[in-house]
């Protein structure tokens, strides 16, 4: 077959060209993973910045991405792997072994595997929440890839005025500090909990995208953990910054984070009005209740803490 007609990779195995094998990895330096979610690209990005960085890392696709083609791939550059930094992954998560201890275990023998927290911090947004139900696991609402409780809330009984009793919101967000450390001692060897709050407005863009100075807070400990003394730098690029939340007058108070409140959403670069997301999200429901059920169920304590008696 003529090299003119043979089929091109298409843009999304061009974007992980090294992970497919399209380009080569180095070999001159130790080779590390970083395996996760979407946090672990941007934790590979500040991992980067490192200056005459004694490493080297590959793109990859995310652990939610993957697919069974995927696997032959995974597995020879875990087999050349030196350090796998990894968040916590399920055995046969989405029915595939890309587990944490199941890609460590394709590691060669004296590799180190140091894990990292899934960060999800929802002192700044406390309405918003993520919600999955068997019956489409990938499925998010319209608008914008986050449930708000207030519009489920309006979905279930029509409430669209429910009052929050003072110091809920603080409250909120200690107990989703609280949550992560537990679960930080309970499956990582790195945490970050403890300096969340400290970058006030600025620890996220999202309860799951954390911001700049968080990641360089992570990255730093990486690579203290993975016996690497060197420091990071911020990469001068905004990460994880698809969507932009709004900040709200209650958070803005109760947190004393000391900047005006954000009354709308930026979703790939564009301004949307916060009434205009729960409109489509309000449709959106009525075409899919099982998720306003789910959210009601999966969330139940945070409803109760911020909207006691509002669900019956």
């Amino acid at each position: 077959m003529s090299t003119s007609h043979a089929r091109q990779p298409d843009g999304r195995t061009r974007h992980y060209g090294e992970f497919y094998g399209l380009d080569p990895v180095p070999t001159d330096l130790p080779l590390w993973l970083v395996l996760g979610n979407c946090q672990a690209e941007a934790l590979r990005v500040m991992l980067d910045t490192v200056p005459d960085v004694p490493f080297r890392t590959v793109r990859m696709p995310p652990v939610h991405e993957l697919e069974s083609a995927d696997l032959v791939h995974l597995t020879e550059l875990a087999g050349r792997a030196s350090v796998l930094l990894a968040q916590p992954v399920r055995d046969d998560y989405r029915d595939l072994p890309i587990g944490t201890s199941q890609v460590a275990g394709l590691l060669p023998d004296g590799a180190r595997v140091v894990r990292w927290p899934v960060f999800r911090y929802s002192g700044l947004y406390p309405f918003q929440v993520i919600v999955r139900h068997p019956s489409d696991p990938s499925a998010t609402p319209a608008g914008a890839p986050y449930h708000d409780l207030r519009t489920v809330l309006a979905a279930h009984v029509g409430m669209t005025d429910a009052e929050v009793p003072p110091g809920a919101v603080l409250a909120n967000a200690e107990a989703s500090i609280s949550e992560l450390a537990r679960r930080e001692r309970r499956d990582c060897d790195v945490a970050i909990s403890d300096v969340v709050t400290r970058h006030g407005a600025e620890a996220a863009h999202t309860i799951n995208h954390p911001g700049n100075p968080v990641l360089l807070e992570l990255a730093t400990r990486v690579l203290g953990a993975a016996g690497v003394d060197a420091a990071p730098t911020d990469p001068g690029r905004v990460l994880l910054d698809s969507v932009h939340t709004p900040l709200e007058a209650d958070a803005v108070e109760a947190l004393s984070l000391g900047v005006p409140p954000r009354p709308d959403w930026t979703i790939g670069g564009e301004t949307v009005a916060a009434e205009e997301i729960e409109r489509q999200q309000l449709q959106w429901y009525e075409e899919h209740p099982v998720f306003v059920d789910a959210a009601l169920t999966r969330h139940a304590d945070t409803l109760d803490l911020l909207f006691p008696g509002a669900v019956r």
